[in-house]
């Protein structure tokens, strides 16, 4: 059952993932997701049909636009491979039911904040907050629970007070950010939390070592690393819990 799901769901999240690559190169831009059809950013030719199918259309174009040569970010594909992979993985983990679709919802605006925040270095309201509500109402009713609401808050009032703290290196897309994970998480949501800081501890690390003191004043994008904290407590985050209180909590 579970790999005939996966079969069936990743056709539908690699198109998933292609929108979204639509939504993080225009809603910045404050064009419209709908119309007119997808163009090469660089020479603004229209794509054909059979230059716009997911991860193929890539691969056989070696990676460039048909009509000016120039290269094609990887980020594209990389976008509707990750969308697909966690659409189907939601589907495996949680079976075909409605926790699985919110979590998937959720895992496709992880994946568009993630590119958004990469390129244009913002978590935009129009995204982050009406997702937030729209999970917290979806989880409340699929698992009547003061939980979602209550790690919405904390998770938005936990980064608050760091962004108070280090204004520099945290921003309030990622508060909002906050909103929507607590939301989706409910008490996983301190794993998420963890799992994001850990992660991005690696280029900030990276960056000190080769830069020194100029490295505090370089700063990265701190949404695609709560979203990857936001997959490894979506998946694992009930484990992970227990695992640390069998270990610290006695």
């Amino acid at each position: 059952m579970n790999a005939a799901l996966a079969a069936v769901a990743f056709a539908p999240g690699l198109a998933v993932g292609s929108f979204v690559n639509v939504v993080a190169a225009r809603l910045p831009l404050r064009r419209s997701v709908v119309h007119p059809r997808s163009a090469c950013m660089s020479c603004g030719s229209e794509l054909a049909w059979y230059d716009n199918v997911p991860l193929l259309s890539y691969a056989l174009l070696r990676g460039r636009c048909r009509s000016c040569g120039v290269r094609i970010s990887l980020l594209y594909p990389a976008v509707e491979l990750a969308t697909a992979l966690l659409v189907v993985g939601c589907f495996v983990r949680f079976g075909l039911s409605g926790r699985a679709v919110v979590a998937a919802f959720f895992c496709v605006v992880l994946v568009a904040i993630s590119a958004i925040d990469l390129i244009h270095r913002i978590i935009p309201n129009r995204i982050v907050v009406p997702a937030a509500a729209l999970v917290l109402v979806a989880q409340t009713a699929l698992r009547p629970s003061p939980e979602w609401a209550l790690a919405s808050l904390g998770a938005a009032l936990f980064l608050f007070v760091a962004a108070l703290a280090y204004p520099a290196g945290m921003g309030m897309g990622d508060v909002k950010l906050a909103l929507l994970m607590g939301a989706a998480l409910g008490r996983s949501v301190s794993v998420a939390m963890m799992a994001g800081m850990l992660a991005a501890l690696v280029p900030s690390l990276y960056l000190l070592a080769r830069h020194g003191g100029a490295a505090r004043k370089m700063a990265i994008p701190f949404g695609p690393f709560l979203a990857l904290g936001s997959v490894v407590a979506l998946f694992a985050g009930g484990s992970l819990l227990h695992a640390y209180w069998v270990l610290f909590g006695h």
